[in-house]
């Protein structure tokens, strides 16, 4: 649960608790650590509801919708037959995309070269006379 915090994190954030709750500091862990209890009870609960009613066993993870259908009402067979089309054409478009992303490197690779080769031509002509300016009635 806290494997992005380090030690000096966590005590700074148990320093704050005190200086926050001060005395009140245990009351107010042991009221969150019965919360949690309650809170796991009542998941246990539900979940041995649904599965005296479903004639199933299920667990916790088993209640996101697209679990639930693919343990419980489509087999194995089932859901190889339902994405057999659809992984050809997540093939194909990954492929396209790959083709898209590579030409996209080629074209700003190429742009970063001009405008490299740009800056470096301006700096020279700059520092040399500058151009004449061409006029409407010179086009014409």
């Amino acid at each position: 649960m806290f494997d992005n915090l380090n030690w000096w994190e966590i005590g700074a954030l148990l320093l704050l608790a005190l200086l926050i709750f001060g005395d009140r500091l245990p009351a107010v862990i042991t009221d969150g650590l019965r919360l949690v209890r309650n809170l796991r009870n009542m998941a246990r609960n539900a979940t041995g509801d649904l599965s005296r009613e479903l004639g199933t066993d299920i667990q916790l993870e088993d209640l996101h919708p697209k679990a639930f259908i693919r343990k419980h009402l489509l087999s194995e067979e089932d859901e190889a037959a339902i994405r057999k089309p659809l992984q050809g054409v997540y093939d194909n478009l990954r492929a396209d995309v790959s083709g898209v992303h590579d030409d996209l490197k080629d074209v700003a690779s190429a742009a970063d070269l001009r405008s490299n080769g740009t800056r470096s031509g301006t700096a020279t002509s700059s520092s040399s006379a500058p151009a004449p300016r061409v006029s409407y009635d010179d086009a014409t």
